[in-house]
């Protein structure tokens, strides 16, 4: 059996205003094809399947659209969609008495009979060439705190940590399943933070219960033979491999432009698992200028006369630029970039000044001693804030302005 694992999606999302719908598009297209090229039996979506919890209608209609494309490429295919922290869950299990209907199960909260889990809910068998299970999913969603009975919250609380908590819930419902499925493969989802996995700046949320916003890999049984994880974008694995993380579809961020974005294959031989990342080639460009470091405004002209347009404007390149201010003040290298940004064949997803600072100013600050409110004047501090935050000493026009706000105090 063949399984494809994915997750971080993000439907909906924006970058810097920008709509990523015309990315989603290419990457659920390339997505459907790799389905097919790899003969998936099983596709898992770990999680942040929608960017917020109230997700346009526009972002819910590209989501079943690329379901349907799925099933009809590949008419056996058993799809598991398990919610993660940005997902609305009760929305994302809404269609599911229409889903099943397709081979399509959503899991987005966690089902209780009383005080116990219903492993049941969360069971999904996936059936062999002769119909019977030939393995099973245990999906499991983002937990919440009401998730984690027991938990202490608080110092002077009695109870367990988020540790112990996450541990007993994974020994518990993999207990419970096992009763169930007997000897066949077991394979888990999950969407939280483990130790030892590396974040992505600017891109995920800190997932926090109780204070603590990642658990060890090891809160997952030996029992299970893969879990499936969604919540890192880096694709990565933890615990030789049985516990990975598929990362993201395309760069969510900045901090993402290295990372090698694309899908994770499993292999499934009884209760082996070997799985591999096959890459995905972005949909559109996304682009840091410089590479690295830092340039001047008077490069920025030039970098850009070097970007190939696309011939679809909502796939053009995402440019991230970092400029190195020295004389002037950052608000305006800002604005003279804007202008050579709006004639480029570009989105801009963010700009970034760093002020170097002259020398002789640096030793200024440095060397002017600390004084107190009676020893000093309001004009003074303002030039001082002016040259630590600019790096420049302010003009004519900056003091007048400052004379006329202090004048109306």
């Amino acid at each position: 059996m063949r399984v494809l694992h994915t997750a971080d999606w993000h439907i909906g999302q924006t970058l810097n205003g920008w709509s990523r719908e015309a990315e989603h598009q290419v990457f659920f297209e390339q997505l459907a094809d790799i389905l097919v090229e790899e003969e998936i039996d099983l596709l898992l979506i770990a999680g942040d399947v929608f960017d917020n919890t109230n997700p346009s209608g526009e972002s819910q209609k590209l989501l079943y659209k690329a379901l349907a494309e799925f099933k009809q490429r590949r008419p056996d295919l058993v799809i598991v969609i398990s919610g993660g922290n940005h997902d609305p869950a009760l929305r994302l299990e809404a269609p599911n008495d229409l889903f099943q209907g397709f081979g399509i199960h959503a899991i987005g909260t966690v089902r209780r009979l009383g005080a116990t889990v219903d492993v049941n809910s969360h069971l999904i068998p996936v059936p062999g060439a002769n119909g019977d299970p030939a393995l099973y999913v245990l999906a499991i969603p983002f937990l919440r705190a009401a998730d984690l009975p027991g938990v202490a919250f608080a110092e002077t609380e009695d109870g367990l940590t988020v540790m112990e908590a996450a541990r007993k819930f994974h020994t518990d419902i993999v207990a419970a399943a096992a009763k169930v499925i007997g000897d066949l493969p077991l394979i888990a989802t999950g969407h939280l933070h483990c130790a030892g996995g590396l974040e992505s700046e600017g891109a995920e949320r800190r997932i926090l219960i109780g204070g603590s916003h990642a658990v060890s890999p090891d809160i997952f049984p030996e029992r299970l033979d893969y879990v499936a994880l969604g919540h890192l974008h880096r694709p990565q694995s933890l615990a030789d491999g049985r516990v990975r993380y598929s990362g993201s579809c395309f760069p969510m961020s900045a901090s993402e432009l290295r990372y090698k974005h694309g899908v994770t294959i499993l292999e499934i031989q009884g209760r082996t698992v070997t799985s591999r990342h096959r890459e995905i080639p972005w949909p559109a460009q996304v682009l840091r200028l410089p590479e690295t470091g830092t340039m001047p405004l008077e490069e920025l002209e030039k970098a850009l006369s070097l970007i190939v347009d696309s011939p679809d404007p909502s796939l053009r390149p995402l440019v991230y630029i970092e400029l190195t201010a020295t004389k002037e003040v950052p608000a305006v290298v800002i604005g003279k970039a804007e202008a050579l940004l709006r004639d480029a064949p570009v989105r801009t997803a963010g700009i970034r000044v760093h002020r170097t600072m002259p020398e002789e100013l640096e030793a200024t600050l440095v060397a002017t001693p600390t004084l107190s409110l009676k020893e000093t004047q309001p004009e003074d501090l303002f030039v001082k804030a002016f040259l630590s935050c600019h790096g420049t000493a302010p003009e004519a026009h900056h003091l007048a302005a400052f004379r006329d706000v202090a004048g109306e105090g």
